[in-house]
């Protein structure tokens, strides 16, 4: 199946492959909102894998399951990037909800609970619940946080090199710090969803199977939780 200059039998690859695309498609799901529909994470990631089997070399010591994954990632958040896959109103609804969740925490001295931070809010509790619904996929760091005319890129600026500041890996390790321990004060439900998701790479099947939830309140969950986490590390 494979030679000097990848797999020879395409079509092989991708009747014995395609299982790994739709698992990984699944698995990122979890992590993106409704707009998103899965077909097109998965044909992305068939073009992926494609690319994988044409670039593949045996001898480069990687297993090629473990080369095509990585692939396939990146073909589906290329595919991500290129699409408004989370609405400006979506991130103007997180951003109310992470400023609503920062003034409860200072108040009450704890992570605050959904119907309190509906309350502070002004919205019925199943109005808040359906803002969290819809904004599935929101992210710890929105790119727009990171880009300005001055300044550029951040990710461009920060991007590893051979000449990357000792000051910015620092920054870089306070931040990471500063993250686990936001991790570690989410309310335990939350933690173990988060840890189930980035960790375990399950989806939101398992996952509500595990906490005996339905996968639309899975969905609610991880979205809150990333709130809380956007709210605690602010001014990093």
């Amino acid at each position: 199946m494979y030679n000097a200059s990848g797999l020879n039998d395409k079509d092989q690859c991708l009747r014995e492959y395609a299982q790994l695309v739709k698992r990984i498609a699944h698995q990122m799901m979890a992590r993106l909102p409704y707009s998103v529909q899965i077909d097109d994470i998965i044909q992305a990631g068939m073009m992926g894998l494609l690319d994988a089997a044409s670039r593949y070399n045996e001898f480069h010591g990687a297993q090629f399951e473990t080369y095509a994954s990585q692939r396939i990632r990146g073909a589906m958040l290329d595919e991500l990037r290129e699409a408004d896959w989370l609405p400006r109103s979506l991130r103007r609804d997180m951003r109310r909800i992470e400023a609503a969740v920062s003034r409860l925490q200072q108040r009450l001295g704890r992570p605050p609970n959904e119907t309190e931070i509906a309350k502070e809010l002004e919205v019925p509790l199943a109005e808040y619940q359906q803002m969290l619904q819809e904004s599935r996929g929101a992210q710890l760091v929105y790119y727009e946080d990171f880009h300005d005319e001055d300044n550029g890129d951040f990710f461009e600026r920060f991007e590893s090199g051979s000449d990357t500041d000792p000051m910015d890996l620092l920054e870089d390790e306070r931040f990471r710090a500063e993250l686990i321990r936001a991790i570690e004060n989410l309310p335990e439900r939350e933690r173990m969803l988060m840890g189930m998701i980035y960790e375990q790479e399950m989806n939101l099947r398992e996952i509500g199977e595990v906490l005996g939830v339905s996968e639309s309140r899975v969905s609610q969950l991880h979205s809150q939780a990333v709130a809380r986490l956007r709210s605690w590390m602010k001014g990093y």
